[in-house]
């Protein structure tokens, strides 16, 4: 237990200008992938993404090649993450790593206590007040979220903190542009060193991408484990020692088709 506290201890932050690209993927890695952010963009509300074909087929060879050692870590839900990549279902973590689904397909997660269900709606009676926010339930976990009601920043992690003390176990979770309120048992850190103990991860180098302050975790299990820890946007403040920009920078990393323009039209003769 001690080796995986320390392995998630946070590194020494790596100013953004010293980050340079990571390398192509290699047929020796273990591959874990944030989803929000990294493989896909941020939209105003969490239902509104799509997996684009060309990732989704891009992932399924990518883990063929790596002998079925490719994750998705992400703080979603293991059940949203299959609606996403639907008709696959990826080895993932969920909720920050709460729920972990192994490679063999064995599954685990965390009840969802009787408060938040009160809390959830009292949240949304919070939520009317401020067209354009979204409360996301997670099941296990409780997402607020303000991207598209900015000014509600305030109110909802004010409402979150006050929220907290009925929660026994609960913790705080801040994000981009979000708040939740999930177990505080386990993160992606824990869930990355959890997956590396296990075939076909064990043995393989560890690379971990991901864009926002929970991803940190990871970042630091990976670079404890000799990996490659990589930042997707520009936050100076990060244990990750690779970066790319966004989104389409992870597609081309990973080998992800760009799509062909449109014809130009016909002109009529």
């Amino acid at each position: 237990m001690r080796q995986s506290l320390e392995a998630t201890a946070p590194s020494p932050p790596h100013p953004a200008p010293h980050r340079g690209s990571p390398p192509p993927p290699a047929d020796d890695w273990a591959l874990f992938l944030d989803v929000d952010g990294c493989l896909l963009p941020f939209a105003e509300r969490p239902d509104a993404v799509s997996v684009p074909a060309a990732l989704l087929a891009r992932l399924i060879a990518l883990r063929a090649s790596l002998g079925g050692a490719l994750a998705l870590v992400s703080g979603r839900s293991l059940a949203t993450l299959d609606h996403l990549f639907a008709p696959e279902q990826f080895t993932a973590a969920g909720l920050h790593g709460v729920e972990r689904r192994r490679a063999d397909g064995l599954a685990h997660g965390a009840p969802s206590p009787a408060a938040l269900a009160t809390i959830r709606d009292k949240a949304l009676v919070v939520a009317r007040r401020y067209p354009g926010v979204v409360v996301e339930d997670k099941g296990a976990a409780l997402g607020l979220h303000w991207r598209g009601a900015p000014q509600a920043e305030v109110a909802l992690r004010a409402f979150a903190q006050a929220m907290l003390p009925r929660l026994p176990g609960y913790q705080l979770q801040p994000g981009d542009h979000v708040v939740e309120l999930r177990p505080e048992h386990a993160d992606k850190g824990s869930a990355i060193l959890a997956f590396l103990e296990e075939p076909p991860f064990a043995g393989r180098r560890p690379v971990f991408a991901g864009d926002d302050l929970t991803d940190e975790t990871g970042f630091a299990a990976v670079n404890a484990r000799g990996g490659i820890s990589v930042l997707v946007g520009d936050r100076a403040a990060s244990a990750a020692r690779f970066a790319l920009a966004d989104p389409a920078q992870v597609h081309r990393w990973l080998g992800v088709p760009v799509p062909l323009p449109p014809p130009p039209p016909e002109i009529s003769r």
